[in-house]
C-alpha cells in the first residue's frame, strides 16, 4: 500500500490550485482525476488552431484571485466582445434587432480559452503526482489515518494518507464514494443538497470562417423565448479567425439527451433566423451537454437552478474535517462560491487549513 500525505480528489481548477499550493510548500501529496483529461468544468475544443470555451468563459474586474494567477502565468485576456446590437426572439419566433443589452459586457477571456488557465497550473505541478482516470470509490478512516480505495482501468489499489481533499462536487461524493466506518445519513443528505453550479447546463457552439454577425452590426449577444437556444453571446477568439458565437440551451437535460441531432439542426435553423442566411452552414457544430457528464452531473442537477445558490461550506462538513476529511470544490466557496474565483477560493481555504494542522501538531 502506497502512502502519501495527502489525497487531492478532482483535477479541475480547485484541485490543480490546491496542488499548486502544495507543491510551492513541499508538501507530500497525489491528486487523481476520474476523467481521461484534467479541467474539470473547464474544457475546450480546437478548431484551426483557436481554442473555444465549452465551459465557463469569464472573468470579472475584482476576482483578485484568478487575476493574480494570469499574471503569474503571463496569461493574456481580452474584453468580451459586445460591440453592436443585441438581437430579440419573442415565442413566435419574431426577431427585434437593438431591443436590449450585451450582459456579459466587462467580463474577460482568456487569450487561448479558459484551459491555458488550468494547462498552466498543471504544468506547475510534478506530472507523477498526477492519475487521470483514477476513480475514488471508498474512503475508511481510523486511528491510524485514512486509507482512499481507487480504482483505475478496472484496477482497484489502495492509498493510505493523512488527509483527503474532495475538490469535486459534493453530489458527486455523496452518490458514487462509500465511507468505512459509515457516516451520519445527515452528511451524505447535507452533501446531496449542495447544486453543482451549472452541471445541468449545456452550450451549443457554431463556429465560422467570418464573423457573420459583426459584418452586421450585431454583438452576437442574444436573448430567445423560442429556443433552442435562450441565451446566445460571440465565442471568437481575441484575434483572428475563426469566429463563433454559443449559446446557452433552453430545452430539459432527459430531451436533450434523447434529440441531440434534432437540437443541433434546430440550433442552425435559430441562427439562421436570428443572424441572417449565412450561418447556415458552420464549419463546426458542437454540444456540450454537461448533465450527460456523470463525474460532475448527478441526476438532481438536471432541474435548472432558477438563482445562484447561496453557496459555502455547510458547518457539518466543515466539522468532518476532524477525520482528515476536507471539502475543496468551487460550491464550497463561501464568497464566490460557483464561479472560477470560487474554485480558487477554496483551494486556498483547504491549503491555509492542511498548513494550519501541520503548525498545530508540531
Amino acid at each position: 500500500m502506497q502512502d502519501f500525505k495527502t489525497l487531492i480528489v478532482g483535477g479541475g481548477l480547485s484541485g490543480l490550485a490546491l496542488a499548486d499550493h502544495l507543491t510551492q510548500g513541499g508538501t507530500d501529496f497525489l491528486l487523481i482525476e476520474a476523467q481521461d483529461r484534467l479541467g474539470g468544468r473547464i474544457h475546450g475544443k480546437t478548431v484551426e488552431g483557436q481554442n473555444f470555451d465549452l465551459g465557463p468563459a469569464w472573468i470579472w474586474p475584482g476576482q483578485s484571485r484568478i487575476a493574480a494567477l494570469s499574471r503569474r502565468f503571463g496569461l493574456a485576456v481580452f474584453e468580451q466582445f459586445a460591440t453592436g446590437d443585441l438581437v430579440f426572439q419573442d415565442r413566435s419566433g419574431a426577431v427585434q434587432r437593438g431591443r436590449g443589452f450585451a450582459s456579459m459586457q466587462g467580463s474577460y477571456r482568456f487569450a487561448g480559452g479558459m484551459t491555458s488557465l488550468t494547462d498552466a497550473l498543471a504544468r506547475s505541478v510534478p506530472s507523477k503526482r498526477i492519475m487521470t482516470g483514477a476513480r475514488l470509490v471508498a474512503i475508511e478512516t481510523s486511528r491510524s489515518g485514512i486509507v482512499a480505495e481507487i480504482v483505475q482501468d478496472g484496477t482497484t489499489r489502495k492509498i493510505r494518507v493523512e488527509t483527503i481533499v474532495l475538490a469535486v462536487p459534493p453530489r458527486v461524493i455523496a452518490e458514487t464514494v462509500s465511507f468505512s466506518p459509515p457516516i451520519d445519513p445527515a452528511l451524505i443528505r447535507s452533501m446531496a443538497a449542495v447544486p453543482t453550479w451549472m452541471a445541468g447546463q449545456a452550450k451549443i457552439l457554431a463556429v465560422y470562417d467570418t464573423p457573420h454577425w459583426r459584418n452586421a452590426g450585431l454583438s452576437g449577444d442574444a436573448m430567445s423565448q423560442r429556443g433552442p437556444m435562450v441565451e446566445l453571446h460571440d465565442a471568437s477568439a481575441a484575434s483572428g479567425g475563426p469566429y463563433a458565437i454559443f449559446g446557452f440551451v433552453g430545452v430539459p437535460a432527459d430531451a436533450r439527451i434523447a434529440h441531440q441531432q434534432d437540437l443541433l439542426h434546430l440550433a442552425t435553423e435559430q441562427l439562421v433566423d436570428l443572424f441572417g442566411p449565412e450561418m447556415a452552414h458552420p464549419k463546426d457544430l458542437i454540444l456540450q451537454d454537461w448533465a450527460n457528464v456523470p463525474e460532475i452531473s448527478r441526476a438532481q442537477d438536471r432541474i435548472p437552478v432558477r438563482s445562484h445558490p447561496d453557496y459555502g461550506l455547510p458547518e457539518e462538513l466543515r466539522r468532518m474535517a476532524t477525520q482528515g476529511i476536507h471539502f475543496g470544490s468551487t460550491e464550497t466557496g463561501q464568497f464566490f462560491g460557483g464561479f472560477l474565483e470560487g474554485a480558487l477560493e477554496a483551494a486556498e481555504r483547504v491549503a491555509t487549513d492542511l498548513a494550519t494542522q501541520v503548525r498545530q501538531r508540531a
